[in-house]
């Protein structure tokens, strides 16, 4: 049976660039006895790679080199593949997770498998966890096969050797993928990240980073090197290095994606006094799940027709969030979506349905509205649970940036927005003044490396997320509020792209460059850094399920 394309994507497997081979195997591999490990070997170019180094370093029959592959037929082309080069390479076919480490190889190179978690259950998850698991390290369930071969991979090297693997830049950003990030700093006295600009696999979506551990065995560290380069090519050509210290090491590493200039900006602000996080402003919640919008939501035309009570229905925040891009949502603006036809009602009758509602419900039923997942595990189906009116939006998937939003209109909140909950005394600063002073440059550039870039370019943010998004914190705020107030006077009801923008560089002059001391190039490189990182995701928009190998 041939190797098809698709089968090859059902594994993950995408074979890497024979130059990105090379660099690898010539930074890992130091000496012409080492035993060298490719443990998802494919048709063997990183093998190919290690052979050539370790001829270059005398060792032509000296030294050892091992691969392990899942697929048969890869396997068989791998030794096709290695037959000419006159030296004997061990490939063993199955599981890489079945393996016993041996501690005695001293580089692991490689592309691991990227499956993402959709597609790895029953068996083949428990087994991958339990490797993980058995070096330290508990994935949740939604981790992707990538994490645990990483940490199984490892388990391979002897003490002080190095692992040089291409990672999915989920290693960065996802939750899934904190436990890996903390392991890394743990076992390594030294990670060195390699950022592209550039897509190195041009048949997928996925973005990748590569990873270079040394000294394993001999950690921790509390800092990464980075480097960014363009693209495959530029990887042999001198790079600007920086040096990195996550806040926490099981943290987002996404804030590596800046340059050196911006980080140290970023860094600056981040630890100024008067500036904060979100957290510091109050809770942030996620909102009510109806199980069925259509049904639930109501346009105020349709809760006319229907004969339903004030008293059955609940003022809402309309599903989306195109309407909170400006800096508040009032009675005013509800009045404007009812009359442009937008849900701005959810049905919730009491216990005692009026004979209108009571009527609705059984429409309802007749669709088996009831049946849908939110709506069968609550009873009364028909009632959604709701919270208070919080004191802001959140906004939740966003093409441009995250914004909060007063709501001063009473109106809750759906699962398509957060609400946030102003802590006791802060209530009324945060209601007024938050969503404003919240447009400045440092902190919609940490939206993009707080958030997480999903399908379509939309950055998307999560309530633990949002937590830890650097904002002005309250004493800045109160200290700033008469040049917030007056500047609020003239800003537009609605702020997107050159609006945004214009107000964003009011609010910089205001508390970066007024109260924090900034230089106006120090505001510079944060707000092209935010520019830079925002069209980075929306050239990156369709991701997939595709991996990389």
């Amino acid at each position: 049976m041939s190797d098809t394309a698709a089968a090859r994507k059902a594994r993950g497997a995408f074979f890497t660039p024979p130059e990105l081979c090379r660099f690898i195997a010539d930074w890992a591999i130091r000496e012409a006895t080492d035993v060298v490990l490719e443990p998802s070997c494919g048709d063997a170019e990183f093998l190919i790679a290690a052979h050539h180094r370790l001829a270059h370093l005398g060792g032509t029959t000296a030294g050892e080199l091992r691969g392990a592959e899942l697929h048969a037929e890869s396997a068989a082309a791998a030794s096709v593949r290695l037959a000419p080069l006159g030296r004997e390479v061990d490939i063993r076919v199955g599981d890489f997770f079945d393996a016993k480490p041996t501690g005695d190889a001293h580089a692991v190179i490689g592309n691991p498998p990227y499956v993402r978690y959709q597609a790895h259950g029953g068996t083949d998850r428990a087994a991958s966890r339990a490797a993980a698991l058995r070096a330290g390290v508990n994935l949740s369930g939604l981790a992707s096969v990538w994490a645990a071969f990483t940490v199984h991979a490892t388990q391979f090297l002897v003490t002080g050797g190095r692992a040089g693997l291409v990672l999915p830049a989920e290693l960065l950003s996802t939750n899934y993928a904190a436990p890996v990030r903390r392991f890394l700093m743990d076992s390594f006295s030294s990670v060195t990240l390699v950022m592209f600009h550039e897509r190195v696999f041009p048949e997928v979506q996925e973005e990748v980073v590569l990873l270079l551990g040394d000294g394993f065995g001999l950690g921790p560290t509390d800092h990464c090197t980075l480097r960014q380069v363009a693209n495959v090519a530029s990887l042999s050509e001198e790079a600007v290095h920086t040096t990195w210290t996550p806040p926490d090491p099981g943290g987002k590493w996404t804030a590596s994606l800046l340059t050196e200039d911006a980080l140290s900006v970023y860094t600056t602000v981040a630890g100024a006094t008067g500036w904060s996080t979100l957290s510091a402003w109050g809770e942030t919640s996620l909102g009510a799940v109806t199980g069925n919008n259509s049904f639930f939501t109501l346009t105020d035309d349709r809760v006319k027709s229907l004969g339903l009570g004030r008293d059955e229905v609940v003022r809402i925040s309309p599903p989306g969030s195109t309407h909170l891009r400006g800096l508040r949502l009032d009675v005013a603006t509800l009045r404007d979506l009812d009359a442009g036809g937008r849900p701005t009602w959810l049905f919730r009758p009491g216990a005692n349905p009026s004979p209108a509602a009571r009527r609705y419900i059984e429409a309802g039923e007749a669709l088996q509205v009831q049946d849908a997942y939110k709506c069968r595990v609550r009873t009364p189906w028909w009632q959604v649970p709701v919270l208070d009116p919080p004191d802001l939006f959140l906004t939740y998937m966003n093409a441009d940036s995250p914004r909060l939003c007063a709501n001063t209109s009473g109106a809750r909140h759906l699962n398509s927005v957060h609400g946030l909950y102003a802590s006791a005394g802060k209530r009324r600063l945060a209601r007024a003044v938050l969503p404003l002073a919240s447009i400045n440059s440092m902190t919609l550039l940490a939206a993009e490396t707080v958030g997480r870039a999903y399908g379509g370019g939309m950055l998307k943010i999560e309530p633990r997320e949002a937590d830890v998004l650097p904002v002005p914190g309250p004493e800045l705020v109160q200290q700033c509020r008469p040049a917030l107030d007056r500047l609020r006077e003239h800003t537009g009801t609605s702020l997107r792209g050159d609006s945004l923008a214009a107000t964003a560089a009011a609010v910089d002059e205001i508390l970066l460059v007024g109260e924090l001391g900034l230089s106006a190039t120090q505001v510079k490189h944060l707000r092209e850094q935010q520019a830079t990182l925002m069209a980075r995701r929306k050239s990156r928009s369709k991701r997939g399920t595709d991996g990389t190998r």
